[in-house]
């Protein structure tokens, strides 16, 4: 009685990698066409000035929206287009510091906005624990 020969093994270099080519170009794809819809905000005609970019960084920052109307809204903790009261600002901000203290924190203040407005806004963001707060401004456009 002959023993028929085993299968031979496949050697590591004759793994196909084309699957795993075809899943990577699919997840590109998907998220090439997400990154757009992920941001999103409020409408705001920021004041014009002549000031530093603010350096890109890894960490997800905190944005205070305060519109023309003096509304308030937090990129953070809910829709970033429905306006929120200050006790609710204070909270959710407090609760972003406490885990993650070396956070960034900026104003948007619309340009007609009253300057009271952003000012209470920066004073609510203190309250919460915010140890600096920038303001976010539109570069001058040259004509």
């Amino acid at each position: 009685m002959m023993i028929p020969p085993r299968p031979r093994k496949k050697p590591m270099s004759d793994i196909n990698v084309v699957p795993y080519i075809d899943v990577m170009l699919v997840l590109l794809v998907i998220f090439m066409i997400t990154a757009p819809l992920l941001t999103q905000g409020v409408n705001v005609d920021l004041p014009q000035a002549a000031s530093q970019p603010v350096e890109h960084e890894e960490k997800e920052s905190l944005e205070v929206t305060v519109d023309k109307d003096g509304l308030l809204y937090l990129n953070v903790g809910g829709d970033e287009k429905t306006p929120i009261d200050a006790e609710t600002l204070t909270q959710r901000v407090s609760a972003v510091l406490r885990r993650t203290p070396d956070t960034p924190v900026y104003v948007r203040g619309d340009a007609a906005v009253d300057y009271g407005a952003v000012v209470e806004a920066m004073s609510l963001l203190q309250k919460a624990g915010a140890p600096s707060v920038g303001l976010l401004t539109e570069p001058p456009t040259s004509e």
